[in-house]
């Protein structure tokens, strides 16, 4: 360890810059498990409420005008259509009804045998969420949740997780509301605090939290299915996704995404990508009070153009990811749906403009804004940029690289990588390469999971600060090497000697360093 430790400090100095280092990145760069650990000690108040922020970035963008309020139950117009139709609605039983459903899943053995389960509830034990089965009969299993959480904070203390054989019950606690997940998969409990914040995410994205807290202040008992009935198809598209696609052979990379909170970008030759900026730029910089145009492709980003001054974090990225891919009615026809994104402000909703650019290129097309009125503005602005993308030849372009199968590490000569993860922490975009042998099956791609997880939370263990990681194992050699600009996880044929890793790894850098302009977004676009 001693040995490839001083060679890498040797050769380093070669890439002390990152590929993809930018003077301004278009996303709000944090490390995940920091930012985490910092929210998690100072978004609860005393009693365990949710600090309200003092100032809204959707009132300041509307004029500054303090006594602007925020819709907090936005209405779609009839004429448009809302991707929220797709959703569909249904009457919910209230847990007191007489005809709540009997029986429960405690002794089901196929309930029990599932890998992972999430859990949402109430402060008061109310039942709003579960992954598998219905809330309804599980109500003694929430109420065991609810009182578990009471008895610790009657001690002045929160309860992080519990640890059975072979399984780990995780909590985390947002003010009205209490997240909890029991997981049989390697991930530590940070990680997993991760997957329920990205819940928790979704769930504000859908209701806002000054709309949410008001309910729980007025009635503590709420039921609020009510007001989340039919979205939580999304909640359950953003958790097994990719479990899903697995399970049909159909592998990706996106896993690792919520882990490193970051994006990853659509390769293209910088020229084409400027021109899209640029078709964007023109048929929308007019347009007042739009906020962000998002284009995206098969979970990568193409383009980000955003007003002055403002930001947007990876984890609201993700949202819109998993509601474009979780949507299929996006691909009919326009729609108009208001999202909440909680990290750019947790307490009002954006409206968006949700398109595909064409039928012959399936590239999606954000218009978010402040304004509720503005559809036909947008939707004439997102034609002009499909009409002027398709004069230059673009929209081909963009489907050559939606085709492509990624980044092959035989083809640029570097066959002893088997699959690397590399991302630039200063602009949080996240480069993998192509999923190949043998890690293209399912189990195996389990595995390989396993071990990035694994060595993820060993290199971020806060107790045990480390810069580089190399493991021998029996299948393989893993290395984790984070440097002020960059993070590298690389998966290495067993039988490479140790004293060639970082030989490796420094080709592999140069050669993302020699394609970053293709690879990754190197400017903060603006209106």
């Amino acid at each position: 360890m001693s040995d490839l430790q001083t060679n890498a400090n040797e050769e380093i100095e070669i890439y002390e810059e990152a590929a993809g280092t930018t003077y301004e990145s278009m996303l709000i760069t944090t490390d995940s498990f920091e930012e985490f650990s910092q929210e998690l000690s100072a978004s609860l108040d005393e009693d365990g409420s949710p600090i309200n922020k003092v100032k809204s970035i959707i009132n300041e963008i509307q004029g500054n005008d303090s006594s602007a309020t925020i819709t907090n139950n936005p209405k779609v117009s009839s004429s448009n259509i809302s991707a929220l139709s797709e959703f569909g609605s249904q009457d919910l039983l209230d847990q007191n009804d007489d005809s709540v459903l009997s029986g429960d899943y405690l002794h089901d053995p196929d309930w029990l045998s599932q890998r992972e389960h999430f859990f949402v509830l109430s402060s008061a034990g109310k039942p709003i969420y579960s992954l598998h089965g219905n809330e309804d009969k599980l109500a003694t299993l929430y109420g065991v949740m609810q009182a578990l959480v009471s008895v610790v904070q009657a001690n002045q203390d929160v309860i992080m997780s519990i640890h059975a054989v072979g399984i780990k019950f995780v909590f985390l606690l947002k003010g009205p509301l209490i997240l909890v997940a029991a997981s049989r998969r390697d991930l530590s409990v940070q990680q997993i605090q991760l997957q329920l914040t990205d819940v928790y995410n979704q769930i504000l994205s859908t209701l806002t939290l000054s709309h949410m807290t008001k309910i729980f202040d007025q009635r503590k008992n709420f039921d609020l299915r009510r007001l989340l009935a039919g979205s939580e198809r999304l909640i359950d598209h953003l958790l097994t996704n990719d479990s899903q696609k697995r399970a049909c052979n159909k592998i990706s990379n996106n896993p690792f995404i919520f882990l490193t909170h970051s994006v990853r970008i659509l390769p293209l030759a910088s020229a084409v990508r400027e021109s899209i900026i640029t078709a964007i730029q023109q048929n929308c910089s007019k347009i007042k009070n739009l906020v962000f145009a998002v284009l995206i492709a098969n979970n990568k980003l193409i383009a980000l153009v955003r007003m002055k001054k403002y930001f947007i974090h990876p984890a609201d990225l993700r949202l819109i990811f998993n509601l474009v891919d979780c949507s299929e009615s996006f691909k009919s026809a326009e729609s108009w749906t208001p999202i909440c994104l909680p990290k750019f402000d947790a307490d009002g909703f954006l409206h968006a403009h949700v398109s595909y650019l064409a039928d012959d290129c399936q590239a999606c097309l954000l218009l978010l804004s402040v304004e509720k009125d503005v559809f036909f503005t947008l939707s004439d602005a997102k034609q002009k940029i499909t009409e002027r993308l398709r004069r230059s030849n673009v929209l081909k372009l963009i489907n050559d690289a939606m085709n492509s199968k990624g980044i092959n590490l035989r083809t640029i000569g570097i066959p002893e990588i088997r699959h690397f993860l590399y991302k630039s922490k200063t602009n949080a975009q996240l480069l993998c390469s192509e999923i190949n042998v043998p890690y293209n099956t399912p189990e195996e791609f389990s595995r390989l999971e396993s071990l990035y997880y694994d060595i993820h939370h060993r290199i971020h263990n806060s107790n045990r600060p480390t810069k580089l990681i190399y493991q021998l194992h029996e299948k393989e050699i893993i290395l984790a090497w984070i440097t002020n600009g960059y993070e590298l996880y690389a998966v290495f044929e067993p039988t490479v000697d140790k004293s060639v890793v970082i030989t490796l790894v420094n080709k592999l850098l140069g050669w993302i360093k020699k394609e970053e302009e293709m690879l990754f977004i190197l400017n903060a676009p603006t209106f």
